[in-house]
Order: structure tokens, then sequence, then C-alpha cells
């Protein structure tokens, strides 16, 4: 895996549970969501590029 790849990835779960935990603070459920969303993205873009290297 590419270390610029893991970085983003982390960046984009980093992120995404910064937004979840604003949207709870704020009682924004669409803020909320939307982090855990951009965690989620992160999370299996990672583990599509370990399962990539797997077969490299």
């Amino acid at each position: 895996m590419a270390v610029d790849d893991t970085a983003k990835n982390r960046t984009q779960q980093v992120k995404g549970k910064a937004k979840e935990q604003v949207g709870k603070a704020t009682g924004n459920k669409k803020l909320e969501r939307s982090g855990q969303a951009d965690m989620a993205k992160g999370e299996v873009k990672e583990r599509a590029s370990k399962i990539k290297d797997a077969f490299s």
C-alpha cells in the first residue's frame, strides 16, 4: 500500500470522525451522518488498497 494512499484514507477517517462529533454536539443529524459516511469511505478504501496489495 502506498504511504500517500494510506495517509489520505486515514485523513478521510479522521475528518469524518470530527464531523460526526461536531454533528452530535450540535444536534445536527445530517452532519453526523455525513461524518459517519466519510469514515466508512476511508475504511473501505484502506481495505481495498490492502487487498489490492495482497494480489500484487
